[in-house]
């Protein structure tokens, strides 16, 4: 490969640069966004579905003993925004989950099998969820659970959900983010603030999850009015998907919005509603728009690599270890940096990213071609 214009002959001291590689934000084509939102009152359900899974259902609801009350979700426009948001409704008498349980209760939106492949978080996949919600002002969870969110697996170990945002009744009353590494395992609280820190007030959550046994996960909240961060989470090494638990692997994540309660003490409880607005559903093999760090604008040499990449002195005292994904968004290559002469030599030719590392936190990606 010549890029045209550059004499191969010139030197430069600093970096024998052939070629600048131009820090690159979403490097692979295959990454796809869906946004959902509300555009008015009537046909709720319909719209939800049209952009979850055109032609089925992804509403899960209490109306089959509910029906006089009419839908659980509707279309309302909400002032603060400025714009129609859903609203979500429960009430604790007969709203039960779906007629199959009552000791709960569930109106839910989903993706799911029937869902588009670009909807369903697959291994080697990172996925980013991003929507608003709003507690009201004097919301009353359950002290078993009250989830809002939820990341589930399909397939093999799914019972439990791997991550869950859940209210929960308490002095004061708190939102958890809960994971369950496998379903016979006991639930971890990663992180808990108290609920009177965002109750009646538009928050924005972003969410990110790289697919892998040992893949990566962070979560942001904050208000939507000032930008205030109210629950920050991250973890470069965690399983966010369960395979060969049981013998059968799970074929892909999904995620769930809405109200899911428990009913053991409903005395507690009332009839509520949460606002949601502004979903989306963003992924790729690489999302590497999404990494935590970033680097300035990196050379590789030689490039095209023949056998052996010469990593720049820069990048050896920046940086402990490296990726190498091929264009498939497999890790083919994870290796700490040891010498500033990296063997490619069983790589076969073709188009690379490669990505750096600083105490597990990743850059960027930038190209590199192998001969």
């Amino acid at each position: 490969m010549e890029i045209i214009g550059v004499n191969q002959n010139l030197t430069f001291s600093r970096f024998y640069i052939w070629i600048v590689l131009i820090l690159i934000g979403n490097p692979f084509s295959s990454k796809a966004q869906i946004t959902l939102n509300a555009d008015g009152p009537g046909n709720t359900y319909e719209l939800i579905n049209s952009v979850l899974a055109p032609g089925y259902n992804v509403v899960e609801d209490p109306e089959c003993v509910h029906s006089a009350f009419g839908r659980h979700i509707a279309e309302v426009f909400d002032t603060e925004l400025n714009k129609n948001v859903f609203e979500f409704y429960i009430h604790v008498t007969p709203d039960n989950d779906r007629c199959i349980n009552f000791d709960r209760q569930r109106v839910e939106i989903k993706t799911y099998e029937s869902s588009p492949d670009n909807l369903k978080g697959t291994l080697g996949e990172t996925v980013t969820y991003k929507w608003r919600f709003k507690i009201p002002a004097g919301f009353q969870p359950s002290a078993n659970f009250t989830h809002i969110h939820q990341v589930k697996a399909v397939g093999g170990d799914d019972d439990d959900p791997i991550f869950t945002l859940t209210l929960r009744k308490g002095t004061p009353n708190k939102l958890e983010l809960n994971y369950v590494k496998e379903s016979s395992l006991s639930t971890n609280k990663y992180k808990n603030v108290d609920m009177s820190l965002f109750e009646g007030i538009w928050m924005e959550a972003i969410e990110t999850i790289k697919i892998a046994t040992s893949g990566t996960y962070s979560i942001t909240i904050k208000r939507v009015d000032n930008g205030v961060t109210v629950l920050s989470y991250s973890n470069p090494n965690i399983s966010t998907i369960r395979l060969g638990v049981g013998g059968v692997d799970n074929s892909f994540i999904r995620p769930k919005w809405g109200i899911y309660r428990s009913l053991l003490n409903d005395a507690s409880l009332r009839d509520d509603s949460i606002r949601f607005s502004d979903f989306s559903i963003s992924e790729g093999t690489l999302a590497t728009d999404d990494f935590t760090s970033n680097i300035e604008d990196v050379v590789l040499f030689p490039n095209p690599v023949v056998d052996n990449l010469k990593l720049p002195e820069e990048i050896m005292q920046e940086y402990d270890s490296i990726h190498i994904f091929n264009t498939n968004g497999e890790l083919i290559v994870s290796q700490k940096i040891v010498s500033r002469n990296l063997d490619l030599s069983h790589l076969s030719s073709g188009l690379y990213f490669v990505s750096f590392l600083k105490n597990s936190i990743e850059t960027k990606a930038i190209k590199m071609l192998k001969k």
